[in-house]
């Protein structure tokens, strides 16, 4: 006779308390692993966010001319306030606006000179309050560069000199006040200019003429502005936004003003550099600049769980 053998009252219970134990604390597991990789992808996410914002800002600014730079607390009229007195860390400064020089032309094309030199020859005969003479320049090729950078919205009539070592207004000299009356008394910093038609070494004033400008040997091109503007959204988040393609020492729209970023019937371009900002701030010693951006996730794997995950990225440009 064969015996079969049957669990036992006593190993039932055992083996129901070890699956309750293993279902129990298997299961917190399991979520609180599936938890912990929906917050190292946020988390990655925000990195890569932040910190593809703050390299994109650092860019741009690495070349700026230094004495241009003002914070505003809101757009145009907002008040320009040199960036030297500002302290976004403090003040709800949500602008901030450089003029760039003209670096892809000043690199110059491959295996080629700069399209512009940097240097103007005061001692040579042929220069003088009308005309300006700048060996190794060529304004064809200048010209030729900013209509493709502008997508041929602007020119080298659009661009300006800033002389290296010239002493400047930052309200009045830029025109981020809008007044154009400093700059076309050749008071201002910015220089706007034309060229000359088969001489392509040579740069003409484009508002009557270089008498009473102080004309050093060195001077930067540019040709545009630039703008980084926090727009506020809902829940506390806001969009950053990249301007370009605008000239303050200009009057393109023909309002009796220089342009700024936010001007009617001007080809100003914008491109978003990052969405669900939370922080944007800045702060300024001498020449160095440090910026910072903050984002914020309040979206974990569909749900919006309320209490958020933020995340911080800082960049120092010198």
């Amino acid at each position: 006779m064969l015996k079969r053998s049957a669990f036992t009252m006593i190993e039932l219970i055992f083996v129901i308390v070890i699956m309750g134990i293993i279902g129990k604390f298997g299961v917190e597991f399991l979520a609180q692993a599936y938890r912990d990789f929906i917050f190292s992808k946020v988390n990655h996410e925000l990195q890569a966010n932040s910190g593809a914002a703050v390299e994109l800002i650092a860019a741009r600014l690495k070349n700026r001319i230094k004495d241009s730079v003002i914070a505003r607390t809101g757009v145009p009229p907002a008040a320009p306030v040199a960036i030297a007195n500002a302290d976004g860390t403090a003040a709800s400064y949500t602008v901030l606006e450089w003029v760039g020089y003209d670096y892809e032309g000043f690199q110059g094309r491959l295996n080629t000179n700069p399209n512009w030199s940097g240097i103007i020859d005061l001692n040579n005969t042929n220069a003088g309050i009308n005309m300006l003479v700048s060996p190794g320049t060529d304004t064809n090729a200048t010209n030729a560069l900013i209509s493709d950078l502008s997508d041929t919205n602007s020119s080298i009539v659009d661009a300006a000199l800033f002389f290296v070592g010239a002493n400047s207004d930052i309200q009045t000299g830029y025109g981020w006040d809008g007044n154009l009356t400093a700059i076309n008394t050749q008071d201002g910093a910015m220089h706007p200019i034309s060229n000359l038609a088969g001489q392509a070494d040579r740069f003409l004033p484009f508002v009557g003429d270089f008498s009473g400008t102080d004309v050093y040997e060195y001077y930067k091109l540019a040709w545009t502005a630039y703008a980084i503007v926090y727009e506020p959204g809902a829940n506390n988040l806001g969009t950053l936004r990249l301007y370009w393609n605008y000239q303050p020492w200009k009057d393109r729209n023909g309002d009796g003003n220089g342009d700024q970023f936010n001007s009617a019937g001007i080809p100003v371009k914008n491109a978003i550099i990052m969405e669900n900002v939370s922080t944007f701030q800045f702060t300024a010693i001498g020449s160095i600049m440090k910026i910072q951006v903050c984002t914020k996730s309040t979206v974990i794997d569909g749900v919006n769980d309320g209490a958020g995950y933020s995340l911080c990225k800082e960049k120092t440009v010198f």
